[in-house]
């Protein structure tokens, strides 16, 4: 009996075009072993032989299909990763490769709205008030402010390096700059000290122009991840809905979204100390602490490191997350409203797929669960039974 993984090893070999003869009728015996982890999830026999002929369906659709136009869309790679799981039934969301040239049935293509994801998209707001769209702006110096040069190098790339001459005034010394992306947006900055952040959609990131004080204090808005340049001598300090994370250098991500109970600190390498009022925490690599509004404390716990930082990485990766934590996501990076027309309570998703992909792979996959379906009104989305 295959594994997953080598299921999936295989079936992308055959879409290659390079299985053996003797792969080829390994691949198709696997029909028969596909199973649905019948010890972890209580469903009826007939509920889980139906979820097992819907997933081997697609596999034998995309399998028979050709490659059509380079826009058109398809189902991922395997249906042996189709184990994802809710607590009343089964969903899927298959991961993809960004790469991946993939295809679905023209008539389902067809039917399909397109809503393509985000990008590199973020503003600029000097301290003298003059706002700067990054999108438009062309490659190259933008401005110097205290010393510090500032320049767009690439797409989705804004660094702040030292200038020839040092020319800044005692008020351009306290200057603060903002970055902020719009849903649909995401954009890095290189810092005056080397630390480098990354925003994701709906975020800001308030920061001095040159880091001249005993601290390194930056303010977060959303969800942002920071590699922190070392400074022994120079705490980095962010601080974001009442929250102060506390680092000298290490790498770790903070949700921190104002439409959101929680702020959560993932940490990934070095240490950091939180302080909310008179609360403090340490974590160590592999930790997170959540802050909920309205109560002291934090709440430490192991955290699942490539979740937390799988937006940066290019990908929607949940566990165990209902529908309105999946399509908040999704509105934000998507730049689309949502409506939900019924009680989806006590339905619960997992899985992951690329960001980079039109909207309608997200609810493909989760309707391939035969649980949830969506409606697209212009940019509004509509969830229902």
């Amino acid at each position: 009996m295959l594994t997953r993984e080598e299921f999936v090893q295989l079936y992308e070999k055959y879409q290659a075009g390079q299985c053996t003869p003797d792969e080829i009728v390994l691949l198709n015996n696997y029909r028969d072993e596909m199973h649905l982890l019948d010890d972890e999830f209580d469903m009826a026999a007939d509920e889980k032989q139906q979820m097992k002929n819907r997933i081997w369906q697609r596999l034998e659709e995309s399998r028979s299909l050709q490659p059509v136009a380079s826009k058109s869309y398809t189902w991922l790679k395997v249906a042996a990763v189709l184990l994802v799981f809710l607590s009343a039934g089964i969903a899927f969301i298959k991961y993809q490769q960004k790469d991946a040239a993939p295809f679905i049935a023209a008539s389902e293509q067809a039917s399909q709205p397109h809503i393509a994801p985000g990008g590199n998209k973020a503003f600029l707001t000097m301290a003298n008030g003059k706002t700067i769209v990054l999108t438009d702006a062309k490659n190259g110096q933008l401005g110097t402010q205290a010393g510090m040069r500032v320049s767009k190098t690439k797409d989705g790339l804004l660094v702040y390096s030292a200038a020839t001459a040092t020319t800044g005034t005692a008020t351009d010394a306290n200057a603060m700059n903002t970055v902020s992306t719009p849903r649909g947006g995401q954009y890095q900055v290189i810092l005056a000290d080397g630390t480098k952040v990354w925003l994701n959609s709906v975020s800001s990131l308030k920061y001095p122009v040159s880091f001249d004080g005993n601290t390194r204090t930056v303010e977060l808005a959303g969800e942002g991840y920071f590699e922190v340049a070392k400074n022994k001598n120079k705490p980095f300090i962010v601080k974001a809905n009442g929250n102060s994370i506390e680092v000298l250098g290490t790498h770790f991500d903070i949700s921190a979204y104002s439409d959101d109970r929680t702020v959560t600190t993932t940490l990934l390498e070095g240490s950091v100390r939180l302080r909310k009022g008179d609360a403090t925490a340490m974590l160590i690599p592999g930790q997170q602490g959540i802050s909920v509004s309205g109560s002291e404390g934090f709440n430490v716990q192991e955290a699942n490191t490539e979740q937390a930082i799988a937006w940066k990485n290019g990908l929607f990766m949940f566990s165990n997350a209902d529908i309105r934590t999946i399509m908040k996501q999704a509105s934000r990076w998507y730049d689309v409203d949502v409506e939900y027309l019924d009680n989806l309570k006590g339905k619960e998703f997992g899985g992951k797929i690329s960001r980079y992909k039109d909207i309608s792979e997200l609810m493909h996959n989760l309707e391939l669960t035969g649980t949830i379906h969506f409606k697209v009104e212009g940019r509004r989305v509509i969830v229902m039974q």
